[in-house]
């Protein structure tokens, strides 16, 4: 979370790992109609510093907390706009005014969102981290700073002519066959991945350049990493794209990086976890001499 973020429960992410986009080529149906979903619970008013929460406000925030069940994300969106209602009560008692910003897309904050900005930029000081402090993370996290193994490989990709189990054993046999003539020669694979790949790849001789873990589909990463360096594999591997021939030209093992080439950003880290940090504690001393009513304002339930 930057510093010109109110505190905010966000939902975690999980990247999906990339597929051989170069390789690859639903609807809704009718039906039943959709149960009517039951009425939203009727929870307690929520004021600060006898400031009610408008509930309707309360429910178009709810979208951004999911949660298990209504009530949970009930809790969270009157949480984060009972801080927000913190927060700007401060900022109007200290005479406070607002210049707004735009985000990264070019977005121009509403006053609200700069006011909140321009408090949490005057009292949220984080600590800075010296260069003590960072070699101590650096020591203790050498593992973070290693970068990846590359795998320098290519491969000839045969498609079936059709979804039959027919077609895709044609498929397989005229790879072997391919793959029996060319062995580990690397023009010869050049050549054959020239003339047979149906990967947009064979313009560049099948080459899929230097791949990192993840960046393939999964069969076929592990094959590549099964080959010994100027390897080609005999036995064809199959995903849905098809099937692959491969051949790994080198590996370039990953290493770890010196600590002067990733100091300030170890820095960045640091203190932006301390402004975290800091602006939970600064939200729970506002919320300990408020009088909130309807939610509860817990340092432990802020985020870290």
């Amino acid at each position: 979370m930057s510093k010109h973020e109110v505190p905010r429960l966000k939902p975690e992410t999980r990247a999906e790992p990339q597929m051989m986009e170069a390789c690859q080529s639903g609807g809704c149906g009718g039906g039943a109609p959709a149960p009517r979903r039951a009425p939203p619970p009727v929870f307690s008013d929520v004021l600060v510093n006898g400031v009610t929460i408008d509930p309707e406000e309360i429910a178009q925030e709810i979208q951004h907390h999911p949660a298990a069940d209504a009530d949970a994300a009930w809790r969270e969106a009157a949480r984060a706009l009972a801080v927000r209602e913190l927060l700007l009560q401060r900022a109007r008692a200290l005479g406070l005014e607002a210049t707004p910003e735009r985000d990264e897309a070019g977005r121009q904050q509403v006053d609200e969102d700069a006011l909140v900005s321009e408090l949490l930029e005057l009292e949220v000081v984080p600590d800075e981290p010296d260069s003590d402090e960072c070699r101590r993370y650096y020591d203790a996290n050498t593992g973070r700073f290693r970068t990846p193994d590359l795998f320098e490989a290519s491969h000839i990709l045969i498609e079936p002519d059709g979804d039959s189990p027919e077609a895709w054993s044609a498929a397989g046999v005229e790879l072997r066959r391919i793959s029996a003539e060319i062995g580990d020669d690397a023009a010869a694979f050049a050549a054959a991945a020239r003339e047979f790949s149906a990967c947009p790849s064979a313009q560049q001789d099948g080459s899929l350049g230097q791949v990192r873990r993840g960046e393939l589909v999964p069969e076929v990463q592990a094959a590549i990493e099964a080959l010994e360096p100027g390897s080609a594999s005999r036995r064809p591997v199959r995903s849905r794209h098809g099937w692959h021939a491969l051949r790994l030209a080198r590996v370039i093992e990953g290493h770890i990086l010196p600590f002067e080439a990733v100091e300030d950003k170890i820095a960045d880290m640091l203190a932006a976890r301390s402004w975290t940090m800091q602006a939970a504690r600064y939200v729970s001393g506002l919320a300990g001499a408020a009088e909130v009513e309807g939610i509860n304002i817990d340092i432990a339930e802020l985020p870290a």
